[in-house]
């Protein structure tokens, strides 16, 4: 799986491109309603102002195990979770439950002095821990083929992403020189499309680009906002090589915890918003946005408390991480988990299982993104986690939704992966608004928005009806999806029509009104 910054510039150009529409789009239309407001949304305002109006409801806590929350966004504060059992700042594990001063939950890549941003990929992870088991040594592959397999699928794909990044970087070299000398040519002249047509085109691969620098001209982006945006990919880019794809990087180094033992469960801090939370807090924003306060945006669910675990960094996310994440908060009232990351190869998936198993029992309802690489997932099978115990040992399917994206005109989204035995539903996930950093808002592409759309969903549920378990509330929201009956372009391949019928289980599409009208 790539990481989370691999991931945002995998949708750079997408967004680019529905940009323009995007704007055409109500800020909410996530919330919105097919019949009366002309968007695919997941009618949870009409169910507001019909169903639900004057009904009472009681507080459900969602834990959103991402990268960090900017708990002091002014459209989060009054619904982030605050453990009471805990006096703030005192150095004192008040409650008892292993973890200082945790007040709105709990940071697992951070260390005593700075936190964790970046990290290896697990391909990483895995090619260097058994390199030297595995090399030059055929008896030891047949004493541990397992972890052998796992070892030669890694390394392949470590080695081959790891050329394609380098030839990346040295493309996008070639380009921030070229870019540099046409500035320095120009000097101070606001550059135009006319301008463009008489640059020299130099290889195939400034040819290609000197058309997309047309193209973004002619759509009113400057000359100085493209060059920005080539030194940001540029930077992107060669922090893959510097960490995700560096086997001599270890992050953790700074956690400062004992990596190999998956028992371990009391390390990180209290600071949960880490050094980059623009994704954690955009998820958070969908899911429980304080609705009907006159500011940027509204949140799915209204009356819900959200707990922040911290597990995400620039690069894949660690299994005793996520592991020791479900754990927390299963132990701590959550009752629905979002978890908009993934990845495609395990490291220690027995933990994670364990883990599940035991949110399971705690009657929790996890909702699960189905990742952005366009990919059938009936065909690929590999994504991590998944409720799926290892070696076959049961599975947890009937607590886990895993969530497509889809745009407001009902079309998936191009990046969207899918499959009618993988993925559940879609939801949401093209243009979302909600909130980011120094409390602002912005607009972001992925089934990470599409997951906390559903999470939303399954909060007002159960905010509602807290007489539902976790699988009656999967069931509803599955049984109640708005079903289109037209073909839609393919995810990844726009000139291949699909039926919904391929894309997931229930062939549809998320409706909150549907799925409470259902109860009631």
């Amino acid at each position: 799986m790539l990481s989370l910054k691999t991931k945002l510039i995998f949708l750079f150009i997408i967004g680019c491109v529905l940009s323009l529409n995007a704007q055409k789009l109500p800020d909410n239309w996530y919330n919105l309603d097919l019949n009366s407001d002309k968007v695919m949304g997941v009618s949870s305002n009409k169910a507001y102002e019909t169903i639900l109006k004057g009904k009472p409801s009681r507080k459900v806590i969602v834990a959103v195990i991402d990268g960090g929350v900017e708990v002091d966004h002014p459209d989060l504060i009054e619904h982030i979770w605050t453990n009471l059992l805990e006096i703030p700042n005192n150095g004192i594990d008040d409650d008892h439950n292993g973890y200082v001063d945790d007040i709105h939950g709990w940071d697992f890549i951070g260390g005593k002095t700075e936190d964790v941003q970046h990290d290896n990929l697990e391909i990483t992870r895995i090619y260097k821990k058994y390199k030297s088991v595995f090399e030059n040594n055929p008896d030891a592959s047949k004493q541990d083929p397992e972890h052998y397999k796992w070892y030669v699928l890694a390394k392949e794909e470590f080695l081959k992403k790891y050329a394609e990044t380098q030839k990346k970087l040295s493309n996008q070299q070639e380009i921030k020189t070229w870019m540099g000398q046409i500035q320095k040519q120009y000097k101070d002249k606001k550059i135009t499309t006319d301008d463009v047509n008489n640059f020299p085109d130099g290889d195939s691969l400034l040819q290609q680009f000197k058309l997309s620098l047309f193209k973004s001209l002619d759509k009113g982006l400057s000359f100085e906002d493209v060059e920005k945006n080539i030194d940001t990919r540029y930077d992107l880019i060669n922090n893959q090589l510097i960490y995700n794809y560096n086997v001599d990087y270890d992050s953790r180094k700074i956690v400062g915890d004992h990596y190999d033992d998956s028992a371990e469960r009391y390390y990180g801090n209290n600071e949960v918003e880490g050094p980059e939370a623009s994704h954690g807090t955009h998820v958070a924003g969908i899911i429980g946005g304080v609705r009907n306060n006159s500011l940027g945006i509204d949140g799915v669910a209204d009356n819900v408390s959200l707990m922040v675990l911290r597990v995400v960094p620039d690069g894949d996310e660690r299994d005793k991480d996520i592991a020791n994440a479900i754990r927390y908060a299963a132990e701590n009232g959550a009752s629905i988990i979002n978890m908009s990351f993934g990845k495609s190869f395990p490291y220690d998936k027995t933990t994670v299982d364990n883990a599940v198993r035991f949110a399971v029992s705690k009657d929790i309802l996890f909702i699960h993104a189905s990742g952005n690489e366009s990919l059938n997932l009936d065909s690929v099978g590999r994504r991590y986690p998944n409720p799926d115990y290892a070696n076959g040992r049961g599975s947890a399917k009937s607590n886990w939704i895993v969530v497509g994206a889809v745009a407001a005109n009902g079309n998936p989204g191009p990046f969207s992966n899918y499959g009618k035995k993988k993925v559940d539903v879609f939801a949401p996930g093209v243009a979302i608004n909600s909130t980011v950093l120094d409390g602002k808002y912005g607009k972001k592409n992925g089934t990470s928005m599409a997951s906390p759309v559903v999470a939303g969903v399954a909060a007002m549920i159960r905010s509602y009806h807290p007489e539902l378990s976790a699988r009656q509330v999967k069931k509803i929201i599955l049984k109640t999806v708005y079903k289109p009956k037209e073909d839609v372009p393919q995810p990844g391949n726009d000139k291949v029509k699909i039926s919904w019928k391929k894309l997931c289980k229930t062939e549809g599409i998320v409706n909150a009104f549907n799925a409470l009208n259902s109860i009631h």
